[in-house]
């Protein structure tokens, strides 16, 4: 025991151990079987949950079976009708109520999270369990609000809920408070590695009064997952994880008709610019990378400073490093937990170990023996070392140079995910010019890793797709009521000669490119028949051509840059032009699909300056802004009905909004779209901004879907459903079945878009 003296010397932090008995007590209530139909079914096939700090097991918990999954999907399909038929005012009663009794029992709570996941107590205690909370009092307050804020929108159904092992109780409120708020009934399937706090969850599920079968809690591993995946009784998949697993449910549920939300993996920038508080931004980078271990998915491990204060940074980083204390999470003076598990640990020291490989160099903290790994810098690293390109998952950052801002920029966008930034700087005009241009789905300005139920939070690229939290979070677990009559499926496509002669002088229509009229690469058309007559011929598009529009597409980027008043001037002129060409459009749609497009084309023009961002109340000192950012360049896949409207009911939202288009028309009848390009060459359309790419809709589609620069597509063919989703899959690009291809609305807006979470300080 040191003396006073000697601890006035040293100046070190005595043990503050938080006693485990209470949670010890919980645990004597094992083994744990499921959770399913509002009670616990006999414990099963056995594996067990360890403490990765002390090596012990706390608990054995059942490996779920495919039909234990049948059993939760069926007692949550059950539940579902009264459960959503409730009033919005009951279920926000449950909803609050189980935020109270998380309340009451928090300490439990944290408890048991530090024990099972290894991370600091104080960081259970005062981040993870009050945020969980928060989570279901903001959703008590959307299920009270949400017939009067969605109108026209109702549940899913059943909610199969995949969560990962960093955050296990805070990841499953993420999951089910909005769910249920929405109306749904939920299968929750935590990580095998962390399944305890979800386990406590479903005693205060019975202790709050929940209905039987609203949740239900299925433990296990990778295979129990699959099985929910895969279930057909169940309406929508959320899923937060690697990203390789969430390829691997893209495609499992290609086809099925399951909404599907997936918050994967990232390798986030940290950006520090020379004018910045260094010794802010030295403890910035605690949060973002040291914090939970490093074991966060927006984790800021790309440090990239400006070269003129790099040398000065790094020293402060290093003494900073230095003084981080790892060790046993129930230690209030511990900064740096446990690994989650042994294969966790080992996956960082292998990526650690190549990165070194590859020329980085390492300095190291202290920490004790057993799961534990020191906080790490590695510096003198290139874009191409591993520990640069790929997620670690671990306390290890890499640190990096640039010179200017746009070097900045391309260093921090030199990466295939794209999940959060933290920006630092004194100058709010660069910060904020520099989250413009970052692709993230959230931007921290002079701070990181801030969390709020009302903040969407979510990725774009391979970081997924879809957010959680805020209304954009609460929408996810909504759809549409209305029914859409079926889709007509396209006709065969003629690339030979027809008996039938084409009536009148012969025209010849072409592709659209870049703003010119491009023959088809292959040279070949086929012929259009419209109820046994040759209308005409339509170039017959291929891989190639898609190519060529997808260059031409990024090649005007400067349609996204301007106003949304500048584009809305240009559909209004694209709208007078339709109608002073109605007469020569009439060969190939009827008067009335005309007039509607014209009407269509004033509609768009209308939103493009209305479609607003939003300021979400969050935590004080900060404005939380929502951005509503153009993907850049979208696909579209149009459906066979009317065909001019229902090309143009794709095209106006995505280009109103600004992205550039690369258009596939309706394969019988694509003349109406092509006949477009005399109209948009005269409406001050720019090059590129719309293009046109006629033929085997279904070999277009799937050259689009596995495109890694088209951003993001829209398929109106029902029958290319699971075609475009499981092509997809390769940049996990957001594919929006389109519910009515000839509908208008907010929803096309919304899915134009994806929203930007910018945190500024604000009154601090």
């Amino acid at each position: 025991m040191p003396t006073v003296t000697e601890i006035l010397d040293t100046m070190d932090y005595g043990p503050a151990l938080e006693s485990d008995a209470i949670a010890r007590d919980w645990l004597a209530h094992g083994p744990f079987g499921h959770f399913i139909n509002g009670q616990f079914t006999a414990p099963g096939a056995l594996f067990d949950s360890r403490n990765p700090a002390r090596d012990e097991v706390l608990a054995q918990v059942t490996q779920g079976t495919a039909q234990d999954v049948d059993a939760a999907v069926s007692a949550a399909r059950a539940a579902f009708p009264a459960w959503s038929g409730l009033s919005g005012h009951a279920r926000a009663r449950h909803l609050y109520a189980i935020a109270r009794q998380i309340q009451k029992r928090e300490r439990l709570f944290a408890v048991l999270e530090t024990l099972d996941n290894g991370k600091p107590l104080r960081e259970a205690r005062d981040i993870d369990v009050p945020l969980a909370v928060r989570h279901f009092y903001h959703h008590a307050g959307w299920a009270e609000l949400g017939a009067e804020e969605f109108v026209g929108q109702g549940p899913h159904g059943v909610c199969g809920q995949i969560i990962p092992w960093n955050f296990p109780l805070l990841m499953l409120a993420w999951k089910i408070a909005p769910a249920l708020a929405a109306g749904n009934t939920v299968v929750l399937k935590p990580a095998e590695y962390t399944p305890l706090t979800a386990l406590l969850f479903a005693e205060i599920c019975i202790e709050a009064g929940l209905p039987a079968g609203v949740v239900n809690i299925v433990t296990g591993d990778g295979t129990t997952g699959a099985a929910l995946v895969a279930h057909s009784g169940v309406d929508k998949i959320a899923f937060t994880g690697s990203t390789n697993v969430g390829r691997e449910i893209r495609r499992a549920t290609a086809g099925s008709g399951k909404a599907l939300t997936l918050e994967l993996g990232g390798k986030s920038p940290f950006i520090v610019f020379a004018d910045a508080d260094l010794d802010a931004a030295v403890e910035g980078v605690v949060d973002a990378i040291w914090f939970n271990q490093g074991e966060v998915c927006c984790a800021g491990s790309r440090i990239l400073v400006a070269e003129a204060v790099a040398a000065q940074f790094e020293a402060k980083l290093r003494a900073r490093m230095d003084s981080l204390r790892v060790g046993e999470p129930l230690d209030k003076s511990t900064d740096i937990g446990a690994i989650v598990h042994p294969r966790q640990l080992a996956r960082i020291r292998e990526l650690v170990a190549q990165g070194q490989a590859a020329g980085g160099v390492l300095y190291q903290g202290r920490a004790p023996e057993g799961c534990f790994f020191p906080p790490a810098l590695m510096v003198q690293v290139s874009p191409a070392n591993p520990c640069v390109s790929e997620e670690i998952f671990g306390p290890v950052a890499v640190l990096m140079t640039f010179r200017t801002p746009e070097e900045a920029v391309e260093l921090a966008n030199t990466t295939r995910y794209g999940l959060a930034a933290s920006i630092w700087s004194e100058n709010l005009t660069l910060a904020m010019d520099i989250a413009a241009r970052v692709k993230a789905g959230v931007v921290w300005i002079n701070a990181t890793n801030l969390f709020d139920a009302n903040a969407p939070f979510g990725g774009m690229r391979e970081s997924g797709f879809g957010r959680e939290g805020a209304r954009s979070g609460m929408g996810a677990y909504l759809r549409p009521m209305r029914i859409i009559a079926p889709a007509p499926a396209p006709g065969p496509l003629a690339p030979l000669p027809q008996a039938a002669p084409v009536s009148g002088l012969d025209r010849t229509h072409k592709l659209y490119i870049g703003g010119a009229q491009k023959r088809a690469d292959a040279g070949q058309s086929y012929t259009v028949l419209v109820d046994g007559a040759v209308q005409g011929h339509a170039p017959l598009g291929s891989r190639k051509d898609i190519r060529n529009a997808v260059e031409a597409a990024h090649k005007a980027s400067a349609w996204t840059a301007i106003s949304g008043h500048q584009r809305a001037q240009v559909l209004y002129f694209l709208g007078e032009n339709l109608a002073a060409r109605a007469d020569s459009l009439r060969a190939f749609a009827p008067l009335s699909e005309i007039e509607a497009s014209i009407a269509r084309a004033f509609y768009y023009a209308a939103w493009a300056d209305k479609f607003d961002a939003h300021v979400h109340d969050t935590q004080s000192a900060h404005i939380t802004l929502a951005m509503n950012e153009a993907f850049g360049v979208m696909g579209l896949v149009c459906g066979e009905e009317a065909p001019l409207l229902g090309f143009l009911s794709l095209v106006l939202p995505a280009i109103a909004l600004g992205n550039r288009v690369v258009a596939t028309p309706s394969q019988s009848r694509p003349l109406a779209a092509l006949e477009l390009a005399q109209v948009l060459a005269c409406s001050d359309i720019p090059a590129g901004v719309i293009n046109i790419v006629s033929g085997p809709v279904a070999d277009l589609a799937q050259t689009l879907s596995g495109h890694d620069d088209v951003a993001a597509l829209w398929c109106a063919q029902p029958a290319l459903a699971e075609l475009v989703a499981r092509e997809s899959a390769g940049n996990l690009k957001p594919v929006w079945q389109v519910p009515d291809p000839l509908g208008q609305g907010r929803s096309f807006l919304q899915a134009a878009t994806q929203i930007k979470t910018i945190w500024v300080p604000y009154g601090a």
